[in-house]
């Protein structure tokens, strides 16, 4: 008789595949709460028990549908920590004549259970996903022959290949992009909205977590966990976003503000990583809700959300996928330098990042600028090695799973990808960081000092690493600007000077 065993990853949680359109009794759903995904880095509590909630609600609506669903939870005596003694083990003893797996998203579970299919005795097979717009091999093949990748050029053949915000073959209003109009900083706190949040006791999760010795950094309220964790509570967060944040996020998703850590943000993300909710449903939905309310909310704001999804997730997808795994190794700048302490407490005088790392260890969530220009930015000034930085990154937010932070991270981020993700370096003195928002204000920094006891590190900081690096950056197009600048500047050694100061001191900043 054929017996077959599926896995389901814990970022696999989509209840539309193809494997769930009918119930067949020789199948068994394999789903697991391991060690090896635990521990392989420092997690935020708030991501380990999403997944795990998460996980739980999605076993539990397999069972009710009436599909056979073997669960081990993280302190299951059987469990084996591990999905290839785990998988093994019950190949042998339940006789599985059969082991199938969805393709996962990560580079090193895709090699983990590719060795584990052919070391099995039983016919083995991977399947797509289902969940994204393009295949793994899509955007490599797509820019084959070109000496660099444009993410434009992509997020264009995506609108066009899925018809949204389309008029026959060109954009809707003649217009692609409107990033432009996306830029505002927030002056007024009455535009805000209340997040719509789904409370839940998790209590006994976070005890079994520290029960079985797992490491993890953060902190949450176990009494009202907020984040959706099933397909259902994931839709009505779609809803609101759609009806009370859609007609102010493109304006003000690049601001910095003291007032609200989630602005206009649609804390989507840990839903469509998980795939409880697809890419495409996401869009459709906002596009739909926005051809119906054109007198309240205007393109700009639907553009810059959906150029999010189908453009930069899809793209870093193809990226991902494309250089990997050598991309986990790139360092473009050979930087070396640990990473501060107190990206692990918050308890820096630099208001910004303590405001942006306070928020991240409080909530396991920052929005895009918080984590390319003011973390990031300054872990790129610093000179911090690309893996500490990684790390961070992977383990701190809710919604970093390697596809998606590595790429975003160690390219766009740290350029130290050398240009692939990016086309120059992402780093800013204090002035971006002032005009986006309101961190500067009550700083122990003086954000227009370049140098002096009270000047803002950011600003020597932003010289010295143009200084140090110019062979390396000086012929790029985008960057000759800033090399002329400097070159006219008369107090050049004293800034980096400060600088240097700043470095050797990076524990007190």
């Amino acid at each position: 008789m054929s017996k077959t065993l599926r896995l389901i990853l814990g970022d696999q949680l989509n209840s539309k595949h193809s494997w769930f359109t009918k119930t067949d009794s020789s199948v068994t759903y394999l789903m697991m709460e391991v060690r090896q995904e635990t521990d392989y880095v420092r997690h935020h509590i708030q991501k380990v028990v999403a997944f795990f909630l998460a996980m739980r609600t999605f076993a539990d609506q397999l069972k009710k549908e009436g599909h056979q669903v073997l669960y081990f939870n993280l302190n299951d005596p059987e469990n084996k920590q591990d999905f290839d003694k785990q998988i093994s083990l019950l190949v042998e003893k339940e006789n599985y004549t059969r082991f199938e797996y969805q393709h996962p998203d990560e580079y090193r579970l895709d090699q983990q259970l590719k060795n584990l299919g052919q070391a099995l005795s039983i016919e083995t097979q991977a399947v797509d996903s289902e969940h994204f717009l393009t295949s793994r091999e899509f955007l490599k093949d797509f820019f084959k022959g070109k000496k660099t990748y444009l993410m434009e050029t992509f997020y264009r053949e995506m609108r066009k290949k899925y018809d949204i915000l389309m008029e026959g073959k060109e954009p809707l209003t003649g217009q692609w992009n409107y990033d432009h109009d996306n830029r505002q900083a927030l002056k007024d706190k009455k535009l805000l909205k209340k997040p719509l949040i789904h409370p839940k006791n998790v209590q006994e999760i976070v005890q079994m977590i520290e029960k079985s010795g797992v490491r993890t950094m953060g902190k949450l309220d176990e009494v009202n966990f907020p984040w959706p964790v099933s397909r259902e509570e994931s839709l009505e967060l779609l809803d609101h976003f759609c009806e009370k944040l859609l007609p102010n996020f493109g304006a003000y998703q690049d601001a910095l503000t003291t007032w609200d850590p989630y602005l206009f943000h649609s804390r989507l993300s840990f839903s469509m990583n998980s795939k409880l909710v697809s890419p495409l449903e996401v869009v459709k939905k906002v596009e739909e809700y926005w051809q119906d309310h054109q007198n309240q909310i205007s393109i700009a704001q639907v553009e810059g959300f959906i150029r999010q999804i189908i453009g930069w997730r899809e793209y870093m997808r193809g990226i991902y996928w494309a250089k990997m795994p050598e991309f986990a190794e790139m360092n473009f700048f050979d930087h070396d330098r640990k990473l501060p302490e107190w990206f692990w407490t918050g308890k820096t005088k630099m208001n910004c990042l303590k405001e942006s790392i306070g928020q991240s260890l409080d909530l396991a969530y920052a929005h895009h600028i918080q984590r390319l220009m003011v973390t990031g930015n300054f872990a790129l000034l610093a000179g911090i090695h690309p893996d500490e930085v990684d790390q961070w990154y992977l383990g701190i937010y809710i919604d970093a799973i390697e596809w998606v932070e590595i790429t975003n991270t160690r390219g766009m981020s740290q350029f130290a990808d050398g240009g692939i993700v990016g086309t120059k370096p992402y780093v800013s003195s204090a002035n971006y960081i002032k005009k986006q928002g309101n961190y500067c204000d009550h700083c122990a920094y003086d954000s227009k000092e370049k140098v002096g006891e009270k000047a803002c590190p950011f600003n020597s900081l932003y010289w010295h690493f143009y200084a140090r690096n110019r062979e390396k950056l000086e012929k790029n197009p985008r960057i000759g600007m800033m090399y002329r600048t400097w070159d006219k500047m008369g107090n050049k050694q004293e800034i980096l000077d400060q600088a240097e100061a700043y470095l050797a001191n990076i524990e007190d900043l």
